[in-house]
């Protein structure tokens, strides 16, 4: 089902949909520290090309958390992103963003599949970002064809959704996957402005995994926002974890680490978001302000890397 006929559906049951003006944010940004910046797919914005990731405050004093929001601003990062399901980084993240939050693009997400559920978290998400509305609000985690067509069913998450655009709540429409099958399905049901997806070499290379999802964005123009730029494989079974935020291996070889976020920047991607452990992002803030695309020999020497390595994700 395509945007204008799911939205016509809605329009006969009560929802509507009007267009939400664009912010002219660009210029208050240019005063601010130069960070490579990319337009968003079709939404005008332009956005750092490493987003913060909420989760880097979760768990942290607010002292901390203020800290490291200022320090991000400073150096130019503009593309904040949370969800309810990272802890308690929305309580954290709302006031350390308090003071630039009209400078900055803000993500938000839902887990849940559902009407009354999606409104629910949708305003307390608002309510503890303090903040009237989202630049960006985006169905999370569609793992399962089941997910996607829960939320475009009857009384599903879409509806509010839609209604919190129209009220001015919610300025762009997006979806996150970790599944080929459910990003695809979900780009077939509704024009999204954005998607944040997976795209890592070793997922690339080993199980092809990302190049149908990225061509599939690009033909509908899509923003794509992507994630496990510095992912490497899977922890084994019965191994403790390296790092207490990451439920995989990263990559911390620096070489390796320069080619693989450049590898993902390089894929039609306007911006990524880095591991949640602040060490990290650090290393993803170092190489994306020095980005170059990557060049065949470099690609050539990514898929030498990769061969044999176990992907996080496959097709």
């Amino acid at each position: 089902m395509k945007r204008r006929i799911f939205v016509e559906k809605c329009l006969a049951g009560g929802v509507a949909l009007t267009a939400f003006p664009l912010y002219g944010r660009i210029e208050k940004l240019e005063s601010q520290t130069e960070f490579p910046k990319r337009i968003l797919g079709e939404t005008g914005e332009k956005l750092s090309i490493i987003g913060f990731g909420g989760i880097l405050v979760s768990g942290v004093e607010q002292a901390t958390a203020n800290n490291m929001v200022a320090s991000a601003f400073e150096r130019g990062i503009n593309y904040f992103d949370v969800a309810p399901s990272y802890g308690n980084a929305q309580d954290q993240l709302g006031p350390a963003l308090k003071p630039y939050r009209d400078q900055c693009f803000l993500a938000c997400k839902t887990l849940e599949r559902d009407k009354a559920g999606a409104e629910k978290e949708l305003h307390e998400s608002l309510k503890k970002l303090k903040t009237g509305h989202f630049d960006l609000y985006q169905l999370h985690a569609l793992t399962k064809k089941e997910d996607v067509e829960k939320a475009f069913g009857p009384n599903g998450a879409m509806e509010t959704v839609l209604k919190a655009k129209q009220q001015g709540k919610i300025r762009f429409i997006g979806f996150s996957a970790h599944s080929e099958e459910a990003a695809l399905l979900a780009m077939e049901k509704f024009d999204f402005d954005t998607i944040l997806y997976p795209i890592n070499f070793v997922c690339w290379n080993q199980g092809n995994f990302g190049p149908k999802v990225v061509e599939k964005a690009k033909e509908k123009k899509m923003g794509i926002l992507a994630l496990k730029a510095l992912a490497f494989t899977g922890i084994p079974k019965g191994a403790k974890k390296p790092y207490d935020r990451l439920w995989y291996i990263p990559i911390e070889d620096k070489k390796v680490a320069n080619l693989s976020v450049r590898f993902t920047l390089s894929q039609g991607v306007t911006a990524a978001i880095p591991p949640g452990d602040p060490g990290f992002w650090d290393i993803a803030l170092d190489i994306a302000q020095n980005h170059k695309p990557v060049t065949n020999d470099e690609i050539a020497e990514l898929e030498k890397i990769s061969a044999g390595v176990a992907p996080l994700f496959q097709a």
